[in-house]
């Protein structure tokens, strides 16, 4: 049976269409649809209940050793409150998951994983774990809300004190306090815009998402769905696991070798990452035939060789043509290569272009 989050009334109230998705009950739009929410994202802001989103804690003096082996970046030069990606591999180098470490204190780090994968993720760091290190799932104390959009930092400076908000990408403040509420304030986000997301108690959850809609109501601020989520993470460019990431897929075969640090010490995966030679790669595909291409679709070469296969797709609101991501052989992942989808027995023509699709103009007017 799906869980809820302490969300779920609010969605219900709010008239979202709820659906089951990583064992809980979310919603995958409003009645204001996924085109409209996308667009509020981009143009002005929309807040997400991503509660479903796992949460482990590394406590004790082997906490960095631990995440050091267990993990393909490096987390050693970290600042408290720093954020860090990173992918955690099988020895055959294929990802367990992908997901965001948190520094807190020097023996102290937060750990934030995909929903589907939590329950597998834990075993996996318990069963590797060692020293003196305590390992903790705290995912049902937790509530997560994604404030994400062009207009989100003026909404939060309404209910937030400057002091608790972080000014970097990719840092949190751990003790923040938002609308009278002790949270995480960490400016992170799935949707490729500047945005925040809140770690919170459950039994604030409600209080803190009615008060970021009231407040967030003259900005333009939305309530948003999974839909919504996953088009403008796709139009971002990020990947998602079971799509773009799984057991079978190496961190380089994704194009993320960013977040694998092979110079430092020995991690799980790491022999079989630098032995095993590079033969295909996650590119982007812009349509340029007449339909929409899906996830699964076979791509072959303009002489007909099946050269690999798509693993996201969708229509971009924003950008107003169809994308999609695929894994193909390295000899086709060079910009401006064409290649042919197939869909439900129909030929469509795509083009590799360079990732991200969609990079949001920062004020000032520079990307």
């Amino acid at each position: 049976m799906e869980k809820k989050t302490p969300l779920y009334d609010a969605h219900v109230l709010g008239g979202g269409k709820i659906v089951p998705f990583a064992g809980y009950l979310l919603p995958v739009q409003y009645q204001s649809g996924v085109i409209t929410e996308h667009m509020a994202v981009r143009t002005k802001a929309g807040l997400f209940d991503v509660s479903h989103m796992g949460e482990i804690t590394f406590e004790g003096k082997d906490a960095l050793a631990n995440l050091q082996r267990m993990m393909t970046n490096d987390f050693t030069d970290m600042e408290k409150g720093q954020a860090r990606y990173s992918m955690m591999c099988m020895e055959t180098g294929g990802i367990v998951d992908d997901l965001i470490v948190y520094k807190k204190e020097e023996d102290s780090y937060l750990v934030v994983v995909n929903a589907s994968n939590k329950d597998k993720d834990f075993q996996w760091m318990y069963e590797h774990h060692f020293g003196e290190v305590e390992i903790k799932d705290i995912t049902d104390e937790i509530a997560q809300l994604a404030l994400q959009g062009p207009n989100s930092l003026e909404i939060i400076q309404k209910i937030t004190k400057e002091k608790d908000i972080p000014k970097k990408y990719y840092h949190c403040i751990f003790d923040a306090e938002v609308g009278g509420m002790k949270c995480i304030l960490s400016r992170t986000g799935y949707t490729g815009e500047d945005g925040f997301e809140l770690y919170l108690k459950a039994s604030d959850a409600r209080t803190m998402w009615d008060l970021l809609l009231s407040v967030g109501k003259e900005y333009g601020l939305i309530p948003c769905g999974l839909g919504a989520r996953d088009t403008l993470r796709l139009e971002a460019a990020m990947p998602l696991y079971g799509h773009e990431l799984d057991e079978t897929i190496t961190p380089l075969e994704a194009d993320l070798g960013f977040a694998v640090k092979q110079n430092k010490s020995d991690y799980i995966g790491k022999k079989k990452i630098e032995e095993v030679s590079l033969i295909r790669k996650r590119v982007g595909l812009k349509v340029v035939g007449n339909g929409i291409i899906r996830e699964h679709a076979k791509l072959f070469s303009k002489d007909e060789a099946e050269i690999g296969y798509t693993t996201s797709g969708t229509y971009c609101p924003y950008l107003e043509y169809p994308i999609a991501m695929a894994m193909v052989e390295l000899g086709y992942s060079i910009q401006g290569t064409r290649m042919i989808a197939e869909v439900r027995g129909r030929k469509i023509e795509a083009e590799v272009v360079s990732l991200p699709f969609y990079k949001r103009i920062r004020k000032g007017g520079t990307k």
